[in-house]
């Protein structure tokens, strides 16, 4: 029987999910019982990720679809192919990202336009793409991944701050549209998470302490910090949760 938080019988494809925060998403969702659909570039990578989720969750309940979250025509196959092949797409996942750092006023256009494609513009494409389906079912969870510069702004990363802010309010424009049709848009939010993308920062001693001052629970995040919020906004328990952004960061933002 399926219960408040439980996903059994659900397919959820989580993007950008064979290594780092997706990956860790992803299985939280299988420990949930979901089905999952396995998302990345690197064919490799991503056929790795998905042999390790088949031997620890059964290869029935886990599949790996490689795709570009930021071309169209890749999107619409692969939405098609996991809908005809795999099953409806129950709960969509928006966690692709990158980041590029450097000054506003040296970044060149061509990266400024990169990051705002992965980080904003490809959970337009995916969300689209997948919502015209869910809005035919009647139901759908989809779970936008933001962070705390959503909200907050640092030096040398202004294309991910102007993407993360835009995030959030794709979610609620996506809230605006879609939650009459029994679709919850949601966000997480995470703070500064510990992962092999963000060692060189961890490893910088005072950059590394000013996090661990400025946050009040006084540590960084892990990516299995963002598990239990990413089940519920995933879960019937988030039935009637529509377009908030849940930040998931020690307090980071509510403190001066």
């Amino acid at each position: 029987m399926d219960t408040l938080f439980g996903l059994r019988g659900r397919v959820a494809l989580v993007t950008g999910s064979s290594r780092g925060i997706g990956r860790e998403l992803a299985t939280a969702l299988a420990d949930a019982d979901a089905t999952i659909v396995l998302n990345g570039l690197d064919a490799d990578r991503l056929e790795s990720a998905r042999a390790e989720f088949a031997t620890r969750f059964g290869a029935e309940r886990v599949f790996a679809v490689a795709f570009d979250v930021t071309d169209e025509s890749q999107v619409s196959a692969a939405v098609e192919h996991i809908e005809s092949e795999i099953g409806p797409i129950d709960v969509l996942v928006n966690n692709a990202g990158i980041q590029h750092r450097v000054s506003l006023v040296d970044v060149a256009l061509a990266d400024w336009q990169r990051v705002l494609d992965v980080n904003l513009t490809s959970a337009f494409l995916v969300g689209r793409e997948v919502a015209r389906r869910m809005i035919g079912r009647g139901a759908g969870k989809v779970v936008n991944i933001c962070s705390v510069q959503t909200d907050l702004a640092r030096p040398t990363i202004g294309p991910y701050t102007a993407a993360k802010g835009g995030l959030r309010n794709l979610t609620r424009a996506m809230t605006a549209e879609w939650a009459g049709y029994g679709i919850q848009v949601n966000a997480v939010a995470p703070g500064y998470i510990h992962t092999e993308m963000t060692q060189n920062l961890v490893d910088d001693e005072r950059f590394n302490s000013w996090i661990v001052g400025r946050t009040p629970a006084a540590r960084w995040g892990t990516p299995a910090d963002l598990a239990g919020p990413v089940v519920w906004l995933s879960s019937r328990g988030s039935d009637f949760v529509n377009g908030q952004v849940v930040f998931v960061d020690g307090g980071m933002t509510v403190v001066v």
